[in-house]
């Protein structure tokens, strides 16, 4: 262990000291660049003076001109000048032209006092230094620069022995189905003859689809821990670098690599980075379709009995080309989807273990007011509540604790300090309420948790309300709801202040994005019908006729303007409680899910 931290610690002293002589050379170049500049002005004086230097030749004022081979400078001496050493040099632009205009000279009459020497390549190359380190600098900074992109081999390898991961399938909670899979690869890694005599084939590539935090890495690095072969690790991105041909090359590098491993599992994380579709387009998209067809020749290339796996994750499985994700490449595609209730539980149960609970804290209940969280979230919602609880100087970790984590998670950083007038308190507070009595009066609605109009995040206020049933489909009676729901705290803010404000932005957003996927995604329009218009050209809608354009967008807009309706319709009808609980946050700041209750 100490061993590998060293190596690893010298490795980044290394790059540190590349790092350090690119920026040293590139300093001497820029300072070179400065002199190449003031030079070239200078040119320009030399010309002048060879100039009139040309002239005193032809009125026959020079009493000697020395000339090295291979040199740009004259020394020049004057008949009229005094002392013997008193020598000018004069800059030759063109030294074949020079000689051309001594010879017409010569034949002309004129005496040219012209003295050559023969050691030219010593001054050659005096004269041409700096041109010669340019060029030497340059040379070397593109090596070094190549040398940092990395033309060596990336990706990091557990061996199974010396480098190994800490994580195994123990640490893998709530993905049972996912996790099966993933043991019958490390069982066929181990023993391939047992599979091979029965004739199964086992699949070259095997694709982990989910949001982001729902365990597809997590399931990876099980697997180095658990298989006792050489597991290569490697990100989309490390593929891709600034100079052509480089992200091609990685790919030919890493399949020769896992060869001489096999059996070997390659891991190829965040694949959307060098699997996206295909285009005709050139420069970085150009280096992208190499990169992707040399990763498809190199799966092509290997037959089963090589015993190479390749596991690739991605969040954004839609974005990869058609041609990858055929068979023979990646055969198996895992959906991996947040967890149930009881896999929520098991996860919390793991990322608990080193953390001090209060009694009163249960698991089970976290995981029911957490539906639709992923292992990560509540990874980072028990972490968050670890650092409240030592924040806060607490002996273990509170109820109180875990929920401020909760709101901080998912709302944002409480701002208490943050000064707010007495117009956008009563705003907010009207808002607020409106969403939490709609919601009250509707069916499908989940029971409020919590009002508060104290900011969080960008949130002038929220409306939390219990999670605690796992939902896999949504009816459309559920969405309608919903609509009017979100629509609530701007009827509040009309009714109640006779105007509407920026507040509900997000609340519209929201809105309108749901009403346009019940028309498009969901086909729920009685009108247009159970149609899918989902489309990746909105061209292809002139399919269902000309004017379906304006029909989708007739729907959306009567959708909303029911749910809005609706909403009106629920707070006039309970306006001396929507007062009431307005007043009360405007004086508390907060509301509990009793003291909701005991207005009703």
């Amino acid at each position: 262990m100490k061993d590998k931290k060293n190596k690893k610690n010298g490795q980044n002293k290394n790059n540190i000291i590349i790092g350090l002589i690119i920026v040293a050379l590139l300093l001497i170049a820029s300072l070179l660049a400065a002199i190449y500049f003031v030079n070239q002005n200078k040119e320009e004086e030399d010309k002048i003076a060879y100039t009139a230097f040309l002239k005193d030749i032809e009125d026959g004022l020079i009493e000697d001109i020395e000339m090295t081979a291979g040199s740009t400078t004259l020394k020049v001496k004057y008949i009229d000048r005094e002392k013997e050493d008193d020598v000018e040099k004069i800059i030759v632009p063109n030294i074949q032209a020079f000689m051309e205009f001594v010879h017409q000279k010569v034949d002309s009459g004129i005496t040219v006092p012209l003295n050559t020497e023969q050691s030219g390549f010593i001054v050659a190359i005096r004269n041409n230094l700096l041109s010669i380190i340019s060029t030497a600098l340059m040379i070397v900074i593109v090596v070094m620069v190549f040398k940092m992109q990395g033309l060596g081999e990336k990706g990091k390898i557990y061996d199974g022995v010396e480098n190994k991961s800490n994580v195994t399938f123990d640490d893998v909670a709530g993905l049972q189905e996912e996790k099966q899979e993933m043991i019958e690869i490390v069982d066929f890694l181990k023993e391939p003859d047992r599979f091979l005599k029965m004739g199964a084939k086992i699949p070259k590539g095997i694709l982990l689809c989910g949001k982001p935090g729902t365990g597809k890495t997590l399931i990876a690095r099980a697997i180095a821990g658990e298989a006792n072969v050489p597991f290569i690790s490697m990100s989309g991105s490390e593929f891709i670098e600034m100079f052509a041909g480089l992200g091609a090359s990685r790919v030919r590098k890493l399949f020769e690599k896992a060869k001489k491993l096999a059996p070997c599992i390659i891991f190829i994380d965040e694949i959307d980075a060098i699997g996206s579709r295909r285009t005709n387009a050139s420069g970085a998209e150009s280096e992208n379709n190499q990169t992707l067809n040399q990763l498809l020749v190199e799966m092509d290339g290997f037959e089963t009995n090589d015993t190479i796996i390749v596991l690739a994750a991605t969040n954004r499985p839609e974005m990869l080309d058609k041609a990858l994700l055929r068979p023979g490449r990646f055969d198996r595609q895992i959906t991996i989807a947040p967890p149930d209730l009881r896999g929520r539980e098991e996860i919390l149960k793991i990322y608990s273990k080193e953390k001090k609970f209060s009694k009163e804290i249960d698991l089970k209940s976290i995981a029911e007011d957490t539906a639709g969280f992923t292992g990560a979230e509540l990874a980072n919602i028990l972490n968050e509540a670890a650092i409240i609880a030592t924040v806060n100087k607490h002996e273990e970790i509170t109820r109180d604790d875990i929920e401020d984590a909760v709101k901080k998670v998912t709302v944002g950083l409480q701002k208490t300090s943050r000064i707010i007038s007495d117009k956008d308190k009563k705003l907010t507070a009207y808002h607020e309420a409106g969403h939490a009595i709609v919601g009250k009066y509707l069916e499908t609605i989940q029971d409020v948790k919590e009002i508060s109009i104290i900011p969080r995040g960008v949130a002038g206020g929220y409306t939390m309300y219990k999670t605690n049933e796992d939902k896999f489909y949504i009816s459309k009676t559920e969405l309608e709801e919903k609509l009017i729901s979100l629509l609530g705290g701007r009827a509040a803010e009309k009714l109640a202040l006779d105007d509407i404000s920026t507040g509900a932005s997000n609340d519209l957003e929201v809105a309108t994005k749901t009403a346009r996927d019940m028309i498009i995604v969901y086909g729920m329009s009685d009108k247009i019908g159970p149609i899918s218009l989902q489309v990746d050209d909105i061209r292809e809608l002139e399919f269902y006729g000309t004017e379906i354009e304006d029909e989708i967008g007739k729907e959306i807009r009567n959708l909303l303007d029911i749910a809005y309706s609706r909403a009106i319709q629920i707070l006039n009808a309970n306006r001396d409680k929507l007062d009431a609980v307005a007043n009360t946050l405007i004086e508390k700041e907060t509301i509990t899910e009793e003291e909701f209750d005991r207005f009703f």
